[in-house]
């Protein structure tokens, strides 16, 4: 029985095996950043974000209140601590750190019932890899002023470890706290840590909570008593059973990444030389009338090459050849075409995006007001992009990864001729515009079905008749499913018979002998009504999340539906219908919100003027209302004229004979 685990909180042989490797485990940890056992103990978490919490548990329970001061460029579970903070303070810069900690004595509150402090700040910002001062918490502590003496210092080290070696081999120079992922490290297993000084635990130790194997012993009945275990600090906060087969896979990952990439020392140089490519392969990217391609967000204090400065990420977004941004969900469907993956988005970094984007918080509130949500597709709003690019490299990252992401840019994003000089054509002047196909989109992020020509189509309030009446919600969260992170929805092809009165549904892709590539679903409007409750295939109507937006659509409980597209996805869901008329659920183009907000309010109400004596400003007219829409993302008709798509057929001829690339683009077919 020499691989039988058991949990560790018994006496039993296979219980006792396991306490026995966490223990040689955690201490490999601490010595794999130079730890001193007797200085430092390792508390095994779940990830970075829930050792923070679990330090600021410590801190929110003590008797006094407590003082927080953090980053800008922290990550959002570092910006959370605040909320549980007496006062709290967000730096704004590194200057600003400085200043602080060179004040004689530093004051952090003016609470006469203050008890502590606690400073945080990454060793490393997530959103552009810069790497911030890792003295600053021996700079605290080195303070002779005794007020300074209660402010203790977090450090966030996830992103920083994962390509950088910690050292903590001189103790009164680390932080009191550190926390970090080693998935980010290793990928695997699913673990953090929060390391902490043995000589800094006292806030931790006055935490309320225990569970598990905190505690020696407890009274229930008539008297409420417990007495906590006393042998170790992790001992009192690794609340529950510990998940130790994970931890025995720690052990295995340590191996494994030291036999393939060796130390972190040697896998920083590696990729400090990888994001120094990067970054210069891309700032020198031009459109072809000079402007720059990528506007890359570097702060000007650090230097790709120098390793303590700058980590291997590079932060930026794209510009077209007038200057304008281009969406960074556009770039990251193309990317996953590409089968190369990229980050969008804020990032968890709100004070950085805010600088580097120029956001201010009334801007930040306008966006969320026009619909932006976290992991959304609307990223332009008020003609300035909601998120950033990320780039991130690791040990595994290579020369080619460089090289797939520098092409990917040109072919998609580099205009390489100049648009001033497109020839005009008699089609262009010519008014007698007419359609010359149309598609309609049935099941919303599945392929299209085009309409015959000689069939007349009705244009509704909420665009193209059939279109997007139907989508594919999963079973179990009841949110949409989209092309965008199931790819595979695009073989999905459905066909409106208008004869047999059905919806048929057919899958273009593989699928097993047991699961038929064609199921049918009445088009009849009644089928998205609620029937008899007993009836075994009863449609009935859940909140489902399409875009962000809460609606209200009739589900589909037909076993063969589900079955169906469970197998074709390989994802539990079935299908879902949002049909038109009074009874739906209205949503609207968030486009159009977007334009008539800005046109009402270019700019924060504190700062609008008035002339004193002038004429008072007449009302504005009330905008009028955006136009509905179904399971649109936003506007629910795209057109294309043909001299547009014969353009851009030019174009693309025209970068394939000036680049080198061996794999030219292809032409877009007409239909």
């Amino acid at each position: 029985m020499q691989n039988l685990y058991g949990n560790p909180h018994s006496g039993s042989p296979s219980s006792q095996l396991s306490s026995q490797r966490v223990e040689d485990v955690r201490l490999r940890a601490l010595r794999y950043f130079r730890a001193d056992p007797d200085e430092f103990d390792l508390v095994f978490v779940a990830n970075a974000t829930a050792g923070i919490k679990l330090v600021m548990e410590g801190f929110r329970e003590l008797q006094g209140k407590y003082w927080y001061g953090y980053h800008q460029d922290s990550h959002t579970s570092l910006v959370g601590v605040r909320e549980s903070a007496f006062e709290h303070r967000c730096f704004g810069s590194d200057e600003e750190v400085e200043m602080w900690l060179e004040a004689q004595p530093m004051s952090i509150s003016n609470s006469p019932n203050q008890q502590a402090g606690l400073f945080a700040y990454p060793a490393q910002s997530n959103l552009n890899g810069r790497r911030l001062p890792l003295a600053w918490p021996g700079q605290l502590r080195s303070s002779q002023y005794p007020s300074n003496d209660k402010i203790y210092s977090l450090l966030d080290a996830a992103a920083f470890v994962s390509t950088s070696p910690l050292d903590f081999s001189d103790a009164s120079q680390a932080p009191d706290f550190t926390v970090l992922s080693f998935y980010k490290m290793f990928g695997f297993p699913d673990l953090g840590a929060l390391i902490v000084r043995k000589d800094s635990s006292w806030p931790l130790i006055h935490r309320k909570y225990f569970g598990g194997g905190t505690v020696e012993m407890v009274t229930c009945m008539n008297e409420s008593w417990h007495m906590r275990k006393q042998n170790n600090l992790h001992e009192q906060l690794e609340d529950g059973t510990l998940p130790f087969h994970s931890i025995i896979a720690l052990d295995s990952a340590f191996s494994v990444h030291e036999k393939l990439f060796g130390s972190l020392e040697r896998i920083s140089s590696h990729t400090s030389f990888l994001a120094d490519k990067l970054y210069k392969d891309l700032s020198s990217l031009r459109h072809a009338n000079g402007r720059s391609v990528c506007r890359i967000h570097k702060d000007p204090r650090s230097f790709y090459g120098d390793s303590l400065a700058q980590g291997p990420i590079v932060a930026l977004n794209l510009q077209s050849s007038k200057g304008e941004w281009i969406s960074n969900a556009e770039v990251e469907k193309l990317a996953t075409i590409k089968n190369i993956q990229v980050r969008t988005g804020g990032l968890c970094n709100p004070g950085g995006v805010a600088s580097f984007l120029e956001l201010t918080p009334w801007e930040m509130k306008r966006n969320f007001s026009a619909g932006q949500r976290c992991g959304s597709e609307n990223d332009l709003i008020g003609g300035k992009p909601t998120g950033i690019i990320r780039l991130s490299l690791g040990a595994a990252s290579n020369v080619h990864d460089i090289e797939a992401f520098y092409q990917f840019v040109r072919e998609f994003f580099v205009d390489n001729c100049c648009t001033s000089k497109r020839k005009t054509r008699d089609s262009e002047t010519d008014p007698s515009f007419y359609v010359e196909s149309l598609s309609v989109y049935p099941i919303k992020s599945c392929g299209p079905w085009r309409v015959p020509s000689s069939m007349a189509w009705d244009i509704r309030p909420q665009g193209l008749a059939w279109d997007r009446e139907w989508c594919l919600v999963h079973q179990g969260t009841r949110a949409a499913l989209s092309q965008k992170r199931i790819p595979q929805m695009a073989l999905i092809r459905p066909h409106l018979d208008f004869e047999q009165g059905v919806l048929r549904v057919r899958y273009t892709g593989r699928l097993p002998l047991t699961v038929p590539n064609e199921i049918t679903v009445p088009l009849s409007a009644d089928q998205g009504q609620p029937q008899d409750p007993s009836a075994q295939h009863t449609n009935m109507c859940y909140s489902s999340r399409i875009c962000g937006d809460s609606v209200s659509a009739y589900t589909y409980n037909d076993r063969k539906i589900a079955a169906f597209f469970t197998a074709v996805l390989s994802t539990p869901c079935t299908l879902a219908r949002l049909p038109p008329g009074p009874s739906s659920t209205t949503r609207h183009s968030k486009l159009h919100i977007q334009h008539l907000t800005s046109r009402h309010q270019t700019r924060p109400p504190s700062s609008q003027q008035t002339i004193p004596g002038a004429f008072p400003t007449p009302p504005p007219s009330p905008p009028a209302d955006p136009p509905p829409i179904l399971l649109s993302n936003e506007s629910p008709i795209l057109t294309i004229s043909r001299s547009s798509l014969t353009h851009l057929n030019e174009l693309i001829a025209q970068n394939n004979s000036n680049n080198s690339d061996p794999t030219p683009s292809k032409p877009i077919p007409a239909s």
